[in-house]
C-alpha cells in the first residue's frame, strides 16, 4: 500500500496545485478588472476545469486518510464487526458510484475526441483535454479505492479487525485528538530547531 499511498499523495498535490493556480488566476483577473478595466478572459472556464480535475485527483488520498465525511451518529454505538461491515459497504458503494461515473465519462471523452469538441468560450479549449484529465483522476480513485478495499478485506479475513478498521473506518474522536497532539509536538520540535 506504500506505492498506492505515494501515488495518491502525488494526485493530491497535483489537484491542490491546480486549484491554487485557479485561485491565483481568478485573483489576478479580479485585480485587472478593478484597476485596469481589462480581463484575462476565460479565467472562470479554466478555474472550473481546475476544480473538477483537482477534486478528482484528490479523492484517492482523501480516502486513504479516511477524511471523507460520513455521518456517524449511530455508527459509534454498533459493535465493531457491524461497523466494519458497514464501512465495507460504504467503500463498495462509493467506489462503485465513481466507477459508473468514470465509465459514462469515458463515453463523453470518446465523443469529444471523435467530434473534435471545443468549449464555447473565447478560449475554444479542446474539451478532450480537461475531460481526459478529469476521467484519469476518477479512474485513479477507483483503482485506489478497490486496492484499499481488497487490503481491508485481507486484513479482516486474517483476524485483524482493528487493522481493517484503521484502513476503512471513520476516524474516531480519539484518533483526531492523537493526530492533533502529534502535529503540535512536531511543530514544537521544528520550531525548537529554528
Amino acid at each position: 500500500m506504500i506505492g498506492v499511498r505515494r501515488f495518491a499523495q502525488w494526485g493530491l498535490w497535483f489537484g491542490g496545485a491546480l486549484v491554487l493556480l485557479a485561485a491565483v488566476l481568478i485573483g489576478i483577473d479580479v485585480l485587472m478588472r478593478k484597476f485596469l478595466a481589462r480581463s484575462i478572459g476565460g479565467a472562470d472556464e479554466l478555474a472550473g476545469y481546475a476544480l473538477a480535475i483537482g477534486t478528482a485527483w484528490g479523492l484517492g488520498a482523501t480516502l486513504l486518510d479516511r477524511a471523507h465525511i460520513r455521518i456517524d451518529s449511530l455508527y459509534v454505538l454498533f459493535p465493531q464487526k457491524l461497523r466494519l461491515l458497514l464501512d465495507a459497504v460504504a467503500i463498495i458503494l462509493l467506489v462503485g458510484f465513481f466507477a459508473l461515473t468514470t465509465w459514462h465519462g469515458l463515453g463523453v471523452v470518446s465523443q469529444s475526441w471523435t467530434s473534435g469538441s471545443r468549449s464555447q468560450s473565447a478560449l475554444e479549449t479542446p474539451t478532450i483535454i480537461p475531460q481526459a484529465l478529469w476521467i484519469a483522476g476518477l479512474a485513479a480513485f477507483v483503482v485506489v479505492g478497490t486496492l484499499l478495499l481488497l487490503q481491508a478485506l485481507r486484513t479482516a479475513l486474517s483476524g485483524d479487525l482493528r487493522g481493517a478498521a484503521e484502513l476503512i473506518s471513520t476516524r474516531s474522536a480519539e484518533e483526531e485528538v492523537e493526530d492533533e497532539i502529534r502535529d503540535l509536538k512536531d511543530r514544537q520540535v521544528r520550531e525548537g530547531k529554528n
